[in-house]
């Protein structure tokens, strides 16, 4: 280990901890070394803008460029690739069909599937597109988004029946949504497609905004409610490490 590059990255990791910066002595204070070597690493991170000195106060605190670095990096994010691990875990652990969609346009869109290790049969593929009211995927994405564009996405799509399973009331409808976002999880109580169980979390990114859900489906023999309760924890786990990667702080 580089000694002057890991005091740099302490450095780093301490400013960044008081929003209004702090002096040369009292970092040398939580580092334990001498002032003059601390002057000089923040000098350096100075002179390439990750770190930048208040006039009035001389204190020091994080440089734009860690914000530019941020931006970059949230750019080149590919969530597809980013939750792959993720969902071969959930495949990994219940041996059914895993799904990651992502929401356009009220209605989501498969963009992975992984098929498990057991048999079934679903009409979901990759690049479909699904409805939202009678899909666990929906439901959680639904949950957190603003009312309103809860509101407009029932108004253009309605609720219409898929099954006789279906909620086809609006206020029955808003009620499942509040017992969503409570639970942290959705389900798909054969709503979709006759035989069909799911249950699924919403994917939240850096800014906090739902952008995507993750499924676990099974047929109903295997998918009980038994085995939903089982699963909850577990997949809402496997949401919430996905949303961390992505950059999610939970409040």
């Amino acid at each position: 280990m580089v000694k002057s590059v890991s005091r740099a990255l302490r450095i780093i990791d301490i400013v960044s901890s008081k929003k209004d910066g702090l002096g040369v002595t009292e970092i040398a204070k939580q580092m334990d070394i001498n002032k003059s070597s601390v002057y000089r690493i923040l000098s350096t991170l100075v002179q390439h803008g990750y770190i930048e000195q208040d006039e009035e106060t001389e204190r020091y605190k994080l440089g734009y460029k860690f914000l530019e670095m941020s931006s970059k990096l949230l750019d080149s994010i590919d969530l597809r690739s980013e939750a792959k691990p993720y969902l071969r875990e959930l495949e990994k652990a219940t041996n059914e069909v895993v799904h990651l969609v992502v929401y356009d346009q009220g209605e989501v869109i498969y963009i992975e599937k992984l098929e498990g290790t057991e048999t079934l049969r679903m009409h979901s593929k990759v690049g479909k597109r699904a409805p939202m009211h009678c899909t666990a995927v929906g439901k959680a994405i639904l949950a957190h988004l603003p009312m309103h564009v809860v509101l407009d996405i029932l108004e253009r799509k309605g609720l219409p029946k898929h099954t006789e399973h279906t909620i086809t009331d609006k206020e029955t409808f808003l009620q499942q949504l509040a017992v969503v976002r409570q639970n942290g999880y959705a389900l798909d109580l054969e709503e979709n497609e006759y035989g069909i169980r799911c249950i699924a979390v919403p994917i939240f990114d850096h800014s906090g905004h739902v952008i995507a859900a993750v499924s676990v489906s099974g047929p109903t023999i295997r998918m009980t409610d038994e085995r939903l309760e089982q699963l909850h924890a577990h997949v809402r786990y496997i949401g919430q490490q996905l949303s961390a990667r992505l950059g999610y702080k939970e409040k």
